[in-house]
């Protein structure tokens, strides 16, 4: 099978397909055909070394001191369930599915039944589908870290990147009062994702503005608790989805005589999380936002768009035809009385567990 692999940390030139041998599901995993991946913020840091001050060299250790240990990129993905290991009993070959996993710029990939993996929602395509964890598990991370419910307000700072809309979109689900921070050409995209107000950073420093929220959000790394927490009320928290070392490590100090927090946000996909998302986004409240579409055999260019930091969104990589449409007729049917139940289950947890619903 065809994969995307880098031999040497670098620009995106590093990327190159090749032939590996195509995997065999074990006994408790599926094989998918992926129809769908995802460039990320997160995959161009593993490619570039780009690591937030203090983390260069704790990351390349990580990651591999003179080469990536791990050669292959992505995050995300969806496809068809080509195959089943013998004790799968949740799929069925032929199940259109999405998953958050690792190392998915490849054409077939095997993830364990019990594994970040839920069937895909039936009114999504392929691509829509494939951009749903990364973003999306983030933003419920955010929801979760820093208790977000209805009536509190919160800034999302980088309001308009995967992690940034699906958290303005997630935020107001929640029933929170929500304002985004982005530039002037995303101003219209933030606003129609529910957004009550809208910052564009060229023109206001949103720290200096004199307004304090419950919530700050920062998908930037460049709104530390030294520069927000004057915007913060009393009791307010900080969530940093991107910082530096020192502030990470700090994050539990800041408390003791503030009165504020400031917390870090780890995000890991996992089924739940994923099946949460999948009801949402049948039920028409949570919609990925896609900036751009490549071609497998065009993933140096979407890497190099990416690398603008100009995104807005996802940036969705295509390996079938199929990838923007959503299934045949009859699985549509299927799934989306699968995705219905499955809605009624998450709507019952989401009552029973506050920080879900927003109660």
């Amino acid at each position: 099978m065809r994969a995307i692999l880098y031999g040497r940390y670098g620009p995106p030139e590093v990327l190159e397909i090749k032939d590996i041998p195509k995997p065999t599901p074990k006994d408790d995993e599926v094989l998918i055909k992926v129809h769908a991946t995802t460039v990320t913020v997160a995959d161009w840091r593993l490619r570039s070394l780009s690591a937030p001050r203090g983390f260069g060299i704790p990351m390349r250790l990580a990651m591999g001191p003179s080469k990536p240990r791990r050669p292959i990129l992505g995050s995300e993905l969806s496809g068809e369930i080509e195959a089943i290991g013998k004790d799968v009993s949740r799929f069925k070959v032929g199940d259109p599915v999405f998953a958050g996993v690792l190392a998915t710029y490849v054409e077939y990939k095997c993830v364990r039944e019990e594994g970040a993996l839920a069937l895909k929602p039936a009114n999504l395509s392929y691509e829509e589908a494939a951009a749903l964890s990364f973003g999306g598990c983030t933003a419920l991370a955010i929801i979760r870290k820093g208790k977000i419910g209805h009536g509190q307000s919160v800034l999302i700072n980088g309001a308009s990147g995967a992690v940034g809309t699906a958290a303005v979109q997630l935020a107001k689900h929640h029933g929170a009062r929500v304002t985004g921070v982005c530039s002037t050409a995303n101003l219209d995209l933030v606003k129609s994702l529910g957004a009550d107000e809208v910052i564009d950073y060229t023109r206001e420093d949103f720290a200096r503005s004199g307004k304090t929220y419950d919530v700050i959000v920062d998908n930037v790394g460049n709104a530390p608790f030294s520069r927000t927490k004057g915007s913060l009320n009393k009791g307010g928290r900080l969530l940093l989805v991107v910082g530096t070392l020192s502030e990470m490590l700090t994050a539990p100090l800041v408390s003791l005589g503030s009165g504020k927090r400031v917390i870090v946000v780890p995000a890991r996909a996992n089924a739940g999380d994923l099946r949460f998302l999948a009801s949402l986004a049948e039920s028409g409240r949570f919609k990925p936002v896609i900036d751009r579409r490549y071609r497998f055999e065009q993933m140096v260019e979407a890497h190099r768009y990416v690398d603008t930091g100009r995104k807005r969104g996802n940036v969705v990589v295509t390996l079938c035809r199929q990838a923007s449409t959503m299934g045949s007729g009859a699985r549509r049917r299927t799934l989306s009385n699968a995705n219905s139940a499955t809605a009624t289950q998450m709507q019952a947890k989401a009552a029973a567990r506050p920080r879900l619903n927003g109660s």
